[in-house]
């Protein structure tokens, strides 16, 4: 069996990652994302740099991913590394590509200073749970994750106030 390498996706991973994504989606028994969506993905990390992929590769193949982005912690004041997703395909599962995925995201939240690193793990997903918290991550029980979808948004926006009525409005220039 070929060695599990750990590096950051390229452009040329993109339909192998893609591929992983759709698994990610079958796996979690959700919607894949659309041709748009994927395009937009496929952008937002290579070109737009607003997300970061690291990949795990045996041989030619691409066996998993972790995508992750930095959010801020005002009390700590360093970034956090929030991990997305973080996949093994079926086949490649129990043979170190998910430590070595999680390792790698461990060693660049170190490099660029991150006071903590933080991801949500679906609470069906016993593996994954008995699995990071055998690592000694800590289930924060006190903390809900609230979501507002497009939709939600959409519906909060057409009914917010504008900043006017909040007393912000636009600040007049000073001589």
């Amino acid at each position: 069996m070929d060695a599990t390498v750990v590096r950051r996706g390229r452009r040329s991973d993109a339909d192998g990652f893609i591929e992983l994504v759709l698994a990610l989606a079958r796996f979690e028994k959700l919607d894949p994302p659309t041709p748009i969506a994927t395009r937009r993905l496929l952008d937002d990390i290579f070109r737009r740099k607003k997300i970061n992929l690291f990949v795990a590769s045996r041989g030619r193949r691409l066996v998993g991913y972790a995508l992750y982005f930095y959010s801020y912690s005002s009390f700590l004041a360093k970034p956090t590394l929030y991990l997305e997703d973080l996949f093994v395909s079926e086949g490649s599962r129990g043979g170190g590509v998910g430590m070595a995925l999680l390792r790698r995201c461990v060693e660049e939240a170190r490099a660029k200073g991150c006071g903590r690193m933080e991801w949500a793990v679906l609470t069906w997903n016993e593996k994954a749970l008995r699995f990071y918290e055998s690592l000694g991550a800590k289930r924060m029980d006190d903390w809900y994750l609230y979501r507002l979808d497009e939709r939600s948004l959409r519906a909060l926006s057409a009914r917010a106030p504008g900043p006017a009525r909040h007393g912000l409005a636009k600040a007049r220039p000073t001589r």
